[in-house]
């Protein structure tokens, strides 16, 4: 057993507390429950199209009704992978009138890009590194 202390990221005053990367420090239990859920959101081949159809739309929303078409799919299934999107922080919605309109936020994708970029400072450990 090691004596080694764990810095758990989320905990403690450093400028990177609030955003470090796993290679900085462990999760709290709270962040990893937090991030389980985004990933598992993520983790359904129908909802990441979902996502990147929303992200890639010029102007950055989308109606509904351009979604639904694009899946073999019924609009209440379509309407429930986009609301585990909307629980998960991907995803706004806005009606108008009939319809829903969603967009992406940022703050999460750029979170989660944050969680998994390494920064050069970061070496991967010996038995991690990938080659090129």
């Amino acid at each position: 057993m090691s004596n080694q202390e764990f810095v758990v990221l989320g905990q403690g005053g450093g400028p990177d507390a609030c955003r470090p990367g796993l290679l900085a420090a462990p999760l709290a239990e709270d962040q990893a429950a937090e991030l389980a859920k985004v990933f598992k959101a993520l983790g359904d081949p129908v909802r990441l199209r979902l996502l990147s159809m929303i992200a890639s739309r010029a102007g950055g929303e989308v109606c509904v009704c351009d979604l639904t078409p694009a899946f073999e799919l019924s609009q209440p299934t379509i309407s429930h992978h986009l609301k585990l999107l909307r629980e998960a922080g991907l995803i706004a919605s806005e009606r108008r009138g009939t319809w829903v309109y969603y967009r992406l936020l940022p703050e999460m994708t750029d979170r989660l890009a944050g969680i998994l970029t390494r920064t050069a400072e970061q070496p991967l450990h010996d038995s991690g590194e990938v080659p090129a």
